[in-house]
């Protein structure tokens, strides 16, 4: 502490002078550093300044300064569109889904191939999972729209089960695009999802099992008071970042899944701003959305970070 209060001391010359002797010395890392730190400032901090649209009546043969400025008119714009809001009922509903099933099962996953003893089928097993991340949302929805279609696999095996009588085409149901999104989703990335507490898991001294079987516990109860407490920091760290994301639902997956039938149970933030901004050319009103959007964003990822540190005494993860 008082070293550091010294170095504040310096004059600025000195200080200046120690930091490019420290530059000169570490030379190798810097220059793996500054590109990504430059990266960064140019297409993270610098677009910052863009959203001053959302307070301006913007067209695109104005300029971020020539453009004028209507104040919260946009907002207010925001708060009387109903379109808006079917798209915030359509995201939070489909995120929610996605957080009660899709933020679980990697949790299951990863812990059943685990316990998995049979080294080379664990690899089988983890690989088959991780497969569909690797795929692109344009791939998987085709492969989707062809299944789901009148002719597709899932009518004809229905049909043969005696499940149904006619086929349907699915996608076309707005009734049944939430759970196909989040179904979906959580097919895709399940198996990405469990690299993390696979790594976690990995660290867990085996010892703690040993005592535990000495003393007569099952594979459920080690599972419970072993395996998942270590896994308490990683969890609430992902937690964190899902419940902040609740307003982000997947653009990729809604673009290729969404068609003229099912568009009111499908039509989501992302989708909507797109479809705003890049379509009808509203771009002052859409980054109004996209900003109110994030401000909420913020506000549950503090929230969560609250929440998740009440429930690990007070230490956050963050």
């Amino acid at each position: 502490m008082a070293k550091s209060a010294a170095a504040a001391k310096k004059p600025v010359g000195l200080r200046m002078k120690q930091f490019f002797i420290d530059f000169g010395r570490q030379w190798e890392i810097q220059s793996m550093i500054w590109p990504g730190i430059i990266f960064m400032i140019i297409f993270c901090y610098v677009p910052i300044y863009g959203l001053t649209i959302a307070f301006k009546n913007y067209t695109v043969i104005d300029t971020l300064n020539s453009a004028p400025w209507v104040g919260l008119d946009n907002f207010k714009i925001i708060a009387s569109d109903r379109y808006f809001w079917d798209s915030v009922v359509n995201t939070l509903g489909i995120s929610f889904l996605k957080l009660a099933i899709g933020f679980v099962i990697p949790i299951i996953l990863a812990i059943m191939i685990y316990e998995l003893s049979m080294g080379r089928f664990k690899k089988i097993v983890q690989t088959i999972s991780y497969l569909p991340h690797f795929l692109s949302w344009i791939v998987l929805g085709g492969m989707l729209i062809t299944w789901f279609s009148t002719t597709g696999m899932f009518n004809q095996l229905l049909l043969d089960l005696g499940i149904i009588s006619k086929a349907q085409n699915i996608m076309l149901d707005p009734g049944k695009y939430w759970w196909i999104a989040v179904l979906s989703d959580v097919w895709k990335e399940a198996g990405w999802g469990t690299i993390l507490y696979l790594a976690i898991m990995a660290k867990i001294d085996p010892t703690y099992y040993e005592a535990a079987k000495i003393d007569g516990a099952s594979r459920i109860r080690q599972i419970w008071n072993i395996t998942l407490p270590n896994m308490k920091m990683i969890i609430s760290l992902n937690l964190i970042l899902t419940v902040s994301g609740l307003l982000g639902s997947n653009l990729d997956q809604t673009l290729v899944l969404i068609n003229s039938q099912n568009r009111e149970k499908a039509e989501v933030i992302n989708s909507y701003v797109y479809r705003m901004g890049m379509t009808q050319g509203d771009f002052s009103y859409a980054t109004a959305v996209g900003l109110g959007v994030s401000i909420v964003s913020v506000i549950l990822l503090v929230f969560a970070n609250k929440v998740t540190s009440k429930l690990n005494d007070n230490q956050s993860v963050l």
